[in-house]
């Protein structure tokens, strides 16, 4: 605790200062107001301050090539800095401003206002399919407004006003939300200005009650017109990184389908032996990947955690054998386990992979943010230190005891919802044909997979129009 702040500090001879102003704020704090957190956050963080506007924040900036940004989930926002120590003078009060004094300019609220709106109508519902089957699956899979998603809804965001935007802000952007992060060249002396200054932070003065929402079906079909099929399968887990049994099942999901790498089993037996799309992949936990990287975003810490598989997207005509391959497999390997050969391969990718996550300073403090939410110490060096010791008994255990095959929900954004719905009910093989010929041992097992029984109920299984989604 540094003047009343909680601190997290990973100090080094780096000259670029970094900083995560971590608040435990996120879209579980909507309320009635679905995307507030989100709006309120970018419009401090790029609206301007009480001084500048944001165009002049921005050109005060480039030339210290120096940062400001801000990042929203479901239970955490994190306001992010990081600039040469010889620009801290100028750099600390702008930086502060936006938390402590930001602009709230109209124009700029109507703009970003009109961005989250536009992002849900003109981005995730008509041009990224594959965004928009994860949303949706996690809004199926938790019933409350923990499942919904972190950028609003339609109608919630064109019915905000500033006056919600300020008031959110002063509720929960409060200094006992907060936890500083400083790594870098950070100093005792820049350690003991900011947190002076965040110490002024009001205390929360209230609480949003969560709402509750009706039951999800196991199978939800959204029809958006597009050119392919897009599969998002998952259930919640009681499971997350201070538990005992996470960190086997974290490399039992790598070897099963570690995120835009090809050496998981979905990958091999879905793109590479048959072609069927570009990759396909499985998580222990909630996966956002950071952009212009294939690494997990920090700071997307939650309390509650879900088990998923996603498949991208694949030819309209092969979206039943898709779908039917990546349920063939996860009940294979629930039944007979990954090899110790496959846990020893993944074992050795991650303790390699793991360092590129934490190569920079600010991913860094970001890990160690999160290892104060979960309660962790150092979980990537956790994570290398037991996997010398993991069998494929302990993986295959960890993955028995926490992957349900019966709990699993299923996204699936198409084109023609009600043919995939019949085709899901009916149950006859959906046999494939390929351009090219294939392996003895593909053809052999393909009528297996085509006639994998899909046991859903016609009540389980819903199509809706991409309109409905995240509007009301």
């Amino acid at each position: 605790m540094k003047n009343g702040i909680e601190t997290v500090e990973l100090r080094n001879e780096n000259p670029i200062v970094s900083f995560r102003l971590l608040f435990r704020v996120g879209s579980i704090h909507d309320g009635a107001k679905p995307g507030i957190t989100a709006l309120t956050a970018a419009l401090m963080a790029r609206g301007g301050t009480a001084s500048l506007t944001a165009a002049e924040l921005n050109q005060k900036l480039f030339p210290m090539a120096a940062e400001i940004d801000v990042q929203v989930d479901k239970e955490l926002t994190v306001f992010t800095g990081r600039v040469h120590r010889d620009h801290l003078a100028t750099y600390l009060p702008m930086f502060m401003d936006v938390l402590l004094a930001p602009r709230f300019d109209p124009k700029e609220f109507e703009r970003m206002r009109a961005d989250a709106v536009a992002d849900i109508e003109k981005r995730l519902r008509t041009s990224d399919d594959e965004n928009l089957g994860k949303a949706a699956l996690e809004w199926m899979m938790h019933l409350d407004n923990w499942g919904a998603f972190v950028g609003g809804t339609v109608r919630g965001l064109k019915a905000m006003t500033l006056d919600d935007a300020k008031k959110h802000a002063r509720t929960f952007f409060t200094r006992d939300h907060l936890t500083a992060g400083f790594a870098g060249g950070a100093t005792d002396t820049i350690i003991d200005d900011v947190t002076k200054r965040l110490a002024t932070l009001p205390v929360c003065d209230a609480r949003v009650k969560g709402t509750v929402g009706k039951p999800q079906p196991r199978v939800l079909i959204i029809e958006n017109g597009a050119s392919s099929t897009a599969v998002s399968i998952g259930h919640p887990i009681a499971l997350a990184r201070n538990f005992a049994d996470f960190i086997p099942l974290r490399v039992g999901m790598s070897a099963f389908g570690e995120h835009r790498q090809s050496g998981g089993r979905l990958f091999e037996r879905l793109r590479e032996k048959r072609g069927l799309n570009y990759g396909d992949y499985a998580y222990a936990e909630a996966f956002v990947q950071e952009p212009d990287t294939t690494h997990p975003l920090v700071n997307i810490a939650r309390s509650r955690q879900d088990f998923s598989i996603w498949i991208r997207p694949v030819a309209h005509e092969h979206a039943m054998f898709a779908l039917r391959a990546a349920l063939y497999e996860l009940d294979k390997l629930l039944r007979e386990g990954l090899t110790d050969d496959e846990v020893k391969r993944a074992g050795g990718f991650l303790d390699g992979f793991s360092r590129q996550w934490e190569a920079a300073d600010l991913r860094r403090l970001g890990y160690a943010l999160d290892d104060v939410f979960y309660g962790t110490k150092g979980y990537l060096g956790e994570l290398r230190a037991q996997i010398p010791s993991l069998t494929a008994e302990k993986v295959n255990a960890a993955i028995r005891r926490h992957v349900r095959f019966g709990d699993l929900q299923i996204a699936i954004v198409t084109k023609d919802g009600k043919k995939l719905r019949d085709a899901i009910l009916l149950g006859a093989p959906t046999p494939i044909t390929y351009p090219t010929p294939k392996s003895k041992d593909v053809v052999a097992e393909d009528p297996k997979i085509a006639a994998f029984p899909l046991r859903f109920k016609p009540e389980e299984v819903v199509v809706v129009p991409v309109s409905q989604l995240f509007e009301n």
